[in-house]
This record gives C-alpha cells, sequence and structure tokens, in this order.
C-alpha cells in the first residue's frame, strides 16, 4: 500500500466495525471473525490482542491470527516493557520496523518471521483493556491512515471487551460475596442472631461483609467489617482477610490481638489495602463479650431498664499499611439477659447531605431489648425505609434471651 489516502479500505474497515451480525457473538467469537477481518483487510501475516490483566501489570495473549503459539504459550508482556507493552503504557500506537530482542521481549515475533508491527491501545471508558497489534513478513510501511483505521478496530474490540469483563466482574463478585456471608445462622436455645446485608446503589457488590463462628468453651465470634473499594477486587480482599481472621480466632481469645495479626497479614501481603473490622468474642456461659475495633463504628448495646448506648471500645486505626505500630486494645462488657447487641457498617447510617451523628443517635434510639429479627426488622425500616443506600448496608444483631419463666401456678378451684 502507498501512503495516499485509501477510501476503500477505510469503507471496509467502517463496515466491519459497525456489522451487526457481530453483536450476537460472544467475546471469543467476536475477537476471532474480526482478526480474521483484520488480517484479510490490512494484508498482514499477524493479528493478536493481548487483554491487561487484573492488577494492570501485565499484558495477556486472549487472540491471535497468525501467530496462535502466543495464546497457546500464555504469552506476558509486562506494561512498559517491549513493543506492547511500550503501546499499553503510553496509551498511543507505535510502529517498528526492526523486530528483534531489542524492540520486542517476545521471541515468538521475531521467531515467526516478522519485519515490522504497528500496535495500538484499546482503551474503553477510559480504562486500558488491552492492545491491538498486526505484524508483517515483508518490509512494508504502515501508514497513518492504516493506523487510524487499526485504531478504529481497537475500539470497537476494547468496548466488547471492557463490557464482557464487566459482566464477568459482577456475575463473579456477586457469588464470591454469597458464597463468604454466613447462610443459616447459628443460634442456641440462650442466644439468637438476625443479619442484613444489601447492596449499595452506587457501589454495586462491596467488600461489606459479616462473620458469625463457634468457637471452643463455649464461645462465638462476631465480625464486621469493610473492604476499602468495591468490586471483584474488594470482594477478594474481603474473602482473604475473612479466612485469615478465623484462622487467628483459633489462637488467640484476645480479639485486639486477633486484629493485631490481622493487620500485619494485610500490610504485608494485601499491597494498599485498608479495611475497617469489629471484631467481638461472647461467652454464651457468663454473658461476657470482648471486643476490639480497627476503625469501625462501636456496636450498640440495649440492655433491659436501661437506654441503648454505644459499647465504649478503644478505637484502634483501619487494618492495613501497618498504621497500628502501637498495638490495639480489647474491652469488655457484660451481656445480661435480655439484651442485644447491634453491629453494623457505615452504610447503615451515613447519607449525603445528613449529619452522621443525628443519624448515630438515631440509630441508638430505635435498639430495644427486644428479638435479634425484630431487632433488625426496627432498624432497617428506621434508617433506610424505602430510599436505597448509596453504599452497602451490613448488619448484624446478636440477643441474650431472657430468662425463662415458670408458667404461673394455678390452685384448683374448690368447689
Amino acid at each position: 500500500m502507498d501512503d495516499g489516502r485509501d477510501p476503500e479500505l477505510r469503507l471496509r474497515v467502517l463496515e466491519a466495525v459497525t456489522d451487526s451480525s457481530l453483536r450476537e457473538l460472544d467475546l471469543d467469537e467476536l475477537f476471532a471473525a474480526m482478526l480474521a477481518r483484520v488480517r484479510d483487510l490490512f494484508a498482514v501475516d499477524t493479528v493478536t490482542v493481548l487483554l491487561i490483566d487484573p492488577r494492570g501489570e501485565q499484558l495477556v495473549a486472549r487472540a491471535t491470527s497468525g501467530l496462535e503459539a502466543e495464546v497457546f504459550q500464555g504469552v506476558r508482556v509486562p506494561v512498559g516493557a517491549g513493543f506492547a507493552g511500550r503501546v499499553a503504557l503510553r496509551r498511543e500506537p507505535v510502529r517498528i520496523e526492526h523486530v528483534d530482542p531489542s524492540t520486542v521481549v517476545n521471541p515468538l515475533l521475531w521467531e515467526r518471521g516478522l519485519r515490522v508491527l504497528l500496535g495500538v491501545p484499546m482503551v474503553a471508558q477510559g480504562d486500558l483493556v488491552g492492545v491491538l497489534h498486526v505484524g508483517s513478513t515483508t518490509v512494508r510501511r504502515f501508514t497513518d491512515e492504516e493506523t487510524d483505521l487499526l485504531q478504529l478496530v481497537a475500539d470497537r474490540l476494547a468496548l466488547a471487551a471492557h463490557m464482557h469483563r464487566s459482566r464477568s466482574e459482577r456475575a463473579a463478585t456477586a457469588m464470591l460475596q454469597d458464597s463468604l456471608l454466613p447462610g443459616l445462622l447459628p443460634a442456641t436455645p440462650d442466644w439468637e442472631l438476625a443479619a442484613r446485608y444489601v447492596l449499595g446503589a452506587d457501589t454495586g457488590v462491596g467488600g461489606d461483609w459479616y462473620d458469625v463462628f463457634d468457637l471452643p468453651d463455649k464461645r462465638v465470634g462476631l465480625v464486621i467489617g469493610d473492604v476499602a473499594g468495591s468490586g471483584l477486587s474488594a470482594a477478594i480482599v474481603m474473602g482473604r482477610l475473612r479466612s485469615a481472621l478465623r484462622a487467628y480466632a483459633l489462637e488467640s481469645a484476645d480479639p485486639a490481638e486477633v486484629l493485631n495479626k490481622l493487620d500485619r497479614k494485610a500490610s504485608h501481603f494485601e499491597g494498599h489495602t485498608m479495611a475497617t473490622v469489629g471484631y467481638a468474642i461472647i461467652d454464651r456461659v457468663t454473658g461476657r463479650m470482648d471486643l476490639a475495633s480497627a476503625g469501625h463504628l462501636p456496636p450498640v448495646i440495649a440492655v433491659p431498664g436501661r437506654e441503648a448506648a454505644f459499647v465504649d471500645t478503644p478505637l484502634g486505626p483501619p487494618i492495613g499499611f501497618g498504621l497500628a505500630l502501637t498495638g490495639r486494645r480489647s474491652a469488655s462488657v457484660e451481656v445480661p439477659p435480655g439484651a442485644v447487641v447491634v453491629l453494623y457498617t457505615d452504610g447503615l447510617v451515613e447519607r449525603r447531605k445528613l449529619d452522621l451523628d443525628s443519624r448515630l443517635e438515631r440509630l441508638r434510639q430505635v435498639v430495644t431489648p427486644a428479638p435479634a429479627e425484630a431487632t433488625c426488622v426496627r432498624i432497617m425500616s428506621a434508617l433506610v425505609g424505602d430510599q436505597p443506600g448509596t453504599d452497602d448496608i451490613t448488619l448484624l444483631a446478636i440477643r441474650h434471651m431472657p430468662a425463662r419463666e415458670d408458667p404461673p401456678h394455678h390452685e384448683p378451684a374448690s368447689r
């Protein structure tokens, strides 16, 4: 092809990217169909799509025409390295006319005999999705028009890949979240539990979680947590923290020590993770509750004969970034028969343009010594009502059942 404009090529590329029949194809079928067309339209020997991995660190070969080994061998290219990595880093087209180890990091490209390469970024809704590149085994110069037209193809593929990933991530996140939240909550004749988990209208599936598990010596562990962020990455971190906390709960009877260990784990292994967590241990025999907070809002306790109150818990820093350099402290509180304790995430009390303190006071006022399920119903009615929350809402209530009274004894009536 010469450097002049090619109206026929432009028309054929526009017809390809706007072909309505492609809408019926799944992502892999779309890639196969489009790459075959691109190979023909641009008279090239190879066409490859590499998609960015979830961490945004590497490009992974996903589809190809003419260089199938890239996909079969799981080729990965770090962002910023080599030819495709430069396209991803710069988010602009790159043309090279000399293919060897000095210009590309993937040996399959020069082993295939490619002489020239043209790569363009795949970007959708401001997010880098991947890289589309074409190669030729003959010496040629890709024109500016060819670059522009290849970018049109890349934009079409990027949108499809972005939508596919979004749908897949939403489904995977919801499935992961459902698998990690407790099902039927444990109960004993003396203790009952109830919970609510509602997705935020703005966040989709986020990093909220609650957990309830039995511990040795007739104790029960209660967890409420909120990982910063939303989507699959937050749900994955939530799952890791949940599993780690359960393991540490078997090693220590001190909630503060459990959170200390969780913080060390998250700070070392989870990178830029941050989460607030409240962890309580209730002794079902004595009715004592030991608890610690990592940046989490305090529980509410309602005891018969008293006004409900926020539990006075030492507030430590959130989990992550090694913030708890001086350690954390636990507190203890009695949960007598008839009392109810409520744990919650900030999505319950935070609302745009509404004062947090007044919302917390409203929560305190509606918590009464009542059955756990009735407590959840009353709280959700008072603080959520018929208006969706913008953030996830998680609520956990545990009640120490009142002492059972013997039925009144009636003397038989005299005749």
